[in-house]
C-alpha cells in the first residue's frame, strides 16, 4: 500500500492553481488585505500556487524559482494584525470549502491555514 500525498490526492496542480484564484477573488475585493497586495495579482497567484503545491507534496518549483519559503521573513514587510489575519484566513477558508475534494483534504487544507496564518502575525 502505497500512501500518497495531498498534492496527489487532489489532483495535482490544477487543484492548487484553482484554489489560489478563489482565494484571490475574495482578497481583490477585500478593503483590508487589498492594499497590502501589489496592483497585478499574478505574481503573488503564481507563487502562492507554487508554494502550496510544493508543501503538500508537490514538485520544488516554488523553492528552484524563490529559494527557500521563508514565511515569516518573506511577510515581515507588511503589518499582519489580527484583523489581516482573520480577512485573508476568510478568503482561503471559503476557496478551501469551495474545492471540489474530499472533507478529509478539505480539514487537512483548513487545519494548515489556521495555523499559518496565526503564525504570521506581527503587529497588535
Amino acid at each position: 500500500m502505497s500512501v500518497s500525498t495531498l498534492y496527489e490526492r487532489v489532483g495535482g496542480q490544477p487543484f492548487f492553481d484553482q484554489l489560489v484564484d478563489r482565494f484571490y477573488e475574495g482578497v481583490a475585493k477585500d478593503p483590508i488585505l487589498r492594499p497590502l497586495y501589489p496592483d497585478d495579482l499574478g505574481d503573488p497567484k503564481k507563487h502562492l500556487a507554487l508554494f502550496l503545491a510544493q508543501y503538500w507534496g508537490g514538485p520544488a518549483t516554488y523553492s528552484d524559482e524563490r529559494g527557500h519559503p521563508r514565511l515569516r521573513m518573506r511577510h515581515a514587510p507588511f503589518v499582519i494584525g489580527l484583523a489581516e489575519r482573520e480577512a485573508w484566513l476568510g478568503h482561503m477558508t471559503d476557496a478551501v470549502e469551495a474545492a471540489d475534494t474530499g472533507e478529509e483534504e478539505r480539514g487537512e487544507l483548513i487545519e494548515y491555514f489556521t495555523m499559518a496564518s496565526r503564525n504570521l502575525i506581527n503587529s497588535r
